[in-house]
């Protein structure tokens, strides 16, 4: 079957077998992997959940992976990562995912505003380290704030689905209780499971009395500080037993690593980040030259992104996240230096891949795009 796809890829160059199919039904496809959506509910604030439903060649996730979403914004092809909310199983017919609408996010925006059952997106497979081991601890912790929720709520309905006997406690940040998403089913979770506490944190609201009517291990708390050692030793005393893993934004996971820093506790600490945290810059400002070998361009180098120097100058090369989580827009530097804008660190071998994403020019850089 293999060979006859090869055989018909050949006779329809210059284009793909899909591009045909395509005409066809979007949906239609040999290779590509593509996702219909099927449902869109907008009842959060701000945020869109999207239900998908992929083509034959989705083989699933594991809890607290991600996937790229790709869709076409005024003729260009733009690509995000988004982690699914469901819990995992190969062979899902069916995914969910929650984007948050994020200022300036060109995709997220995109998607909140215009997604409407009917539309197609491409897809691709699952991928991504951070996600729940096999055996399951013996006591978990989860900790998010804001759309970090969505990876680890992803781990939350897994281990609820698998009847999970362990120690869990799940502990999230938000503005206040309608920005939390699913927070109906985090607190059926709750009541079904005796074993499982959900803790909601709102720290920029005014203190409130505790609602009467919230389930039992379902706590909210408005006011109050943010995340501390004390907060952490109130809602999971056994942390330090536990493998604890956390998505959020840069305040919370910096809190977060400091305590378990301090605990000795970091090989127990598995993180995810949806936004880029920058390493300290020198104070020299940028010189030099980029050098984008493969089109002929070069333009002084400004000290921002290998990415964002490329784009304005003109070209378009491919990307997924723009934080360094899905590799896609790797490319090989030729020659120079660069420097890691996460870690602060620099590397100058030549002819090594680099993602344009997380890494600016020190220098003269030459860069195969």
């Amino acid at each position: 079957m293999v060979d006859l796809i090869d055989l018909v890829q050949t006779l329809t160059t210059p284009h793909p077998l899909d591009r045909y199919l395509e005409l066809v039904r979007p949906t239609l496809t040999v290779r590509q992997l593509r996702a219909e959506i099927v449902g869109v509910d907008r009842s959060t604030p701000g945020s869109v959940t999207l239900t998908l439903r992929p083509t034959r060649r989705w083989r699933g996730h594991a809890a607290g992976q991600f996937v790229q979403i790709g869709v076409v914004i005024d003729g260009v092809r733009h690509t995000r990562c988004y982690s699914p909310i469901d819990p995992e199983g190969l062979g899902d017919k069916h995914i969910r995912l929650t984007v948050k609408s994020h200022p300036g996010g060109l995709v997220s925006h995109h998607l909140y505003r215009n997604a409407a059952p009917g539309m197609v997106v491409d897809l691709a497979p699952a991928a991504g380290v951070f996600r729940l081991p096999e055996p399951r601890p013996g006591r978990v912790l989860l900790i998010s704030g804001g759309s970090g929720i969505t990876p680890v709520l992803s781990m939350l309905r897994t281990l609820a689905a698998e009847g999970y006997r362990g120690e869990l406690t799940f502990l999230h940040y938000a503005k206040s209780p309608v920005h939390v998403p699913h927070r109906a089913e985090l607190e059926s979770i709750a009541k079904a499971h005796g074993n499982f506490r959900i803790e909601l944190r709102y720290p920029r609201r005014h203190p409130e009395p505790p609602r009467a009517d919230a389930p039992v291990g379902c706590t909210e708390i408005s006011g109050g500080g943010h995340f501390d050692y004390d907060e952490l030793t109130r809602v999971a005393p056994w942390f330090a037993d536990a493998q604890t893993y956390l998505c959020g934004p840069p305040a919370l996971m910096a809190a977060v690593r400091r305590v378990y820093e301090a605990e000795e506790l970091a090989d127990r600490l598995h993180t995810e980040e949806f936004t880029v945290a920058l390493a300290p810059s020198p104070d020299a400002e940028a010189t030099g030259t980029v050098s984008f070998s493969a089109s002929g361009v070069t333009a002084a180098n400004n000290g921002a992104s290998l990415l964002e120097q490329a784009e304005s100058a003109g070209l378009t090369p491919e990307f997924g996240c723009r934080m360094g989580i899905c590799f896609s827009c790797t490319a090989v530097r030729r020659s120079g230096c660069t420097r890691n804008l996460r870690t602060g660190e620099t590397d100058s071998d030549p002819d090594q891949p680099v993602q344009l994403c997380i890494n600016a020019p020190v220098g003269d850089v030459d860069i195969a795009i």
